[in-house]
């Protein structure tokens, strides 16, 4: 089996708060992530497609097309925007890492298919920080 992945970028801010917990709460949960006024991120994604190459291009996926498809169903709906109020997959959801890998993986499943049939997406790791990612391999 062979991995191919392809990194994109986009800044975007949020915040964690609980509304059915007091800001007290939130801020001993959460800290400056509770921030009443949002913070934001460098986020930087990796995706990261499975499989065996075409025999007739040797790519197991066309990275152009893979590239091409993270944007347009991911990055521009994310991309310089608030994650809790502008960004529809993710309302009514806290806007942590984890569920925000969640939610890409359900958008980008099923296009990776359609642009690499014989192809699988694998994982997708998103850095909130140089230090601190969240990877999800599916379910």
């Amino acid at each position: 089996m062979i991995y191919v992945s392809r990194k994109e970028h986009f800044n975007a801010a949020h915040k964690l708060y609980n509304p059915a917990w007091s800001k007290e709460k939130n801020e001993a949960v959460f800290g400056p992530c509770a921030n009443e006024n949002w913070h934001g991120h460098n986020f930087d994604l990796i995706i990261t497609v499975k499989g065996m190459p075409d025999p007739e291009t040797g790519f197991v996926i066309d990275l152009k097309k893979l590239s091409t498809l993270i944007r347009t169903r991911v990055i521009e709906k994310v991309d310089h925007k608030n994650l809790n109020l502008d960004v529809d997959f993710l309302e009514g959801k806290m806007a942590s890492c984890e569920n925000i890998v969640f939610e890409f993986w359900k958008i980008l499943f099923p296009g990776v298919k359609e642009i690499a049939p014989n192809a699988t997406l694998h994982a997708i790791k998103l850095y909130e920080t140089p230090r601190n990612y969240v990877e999800y391999f599916g379910e």
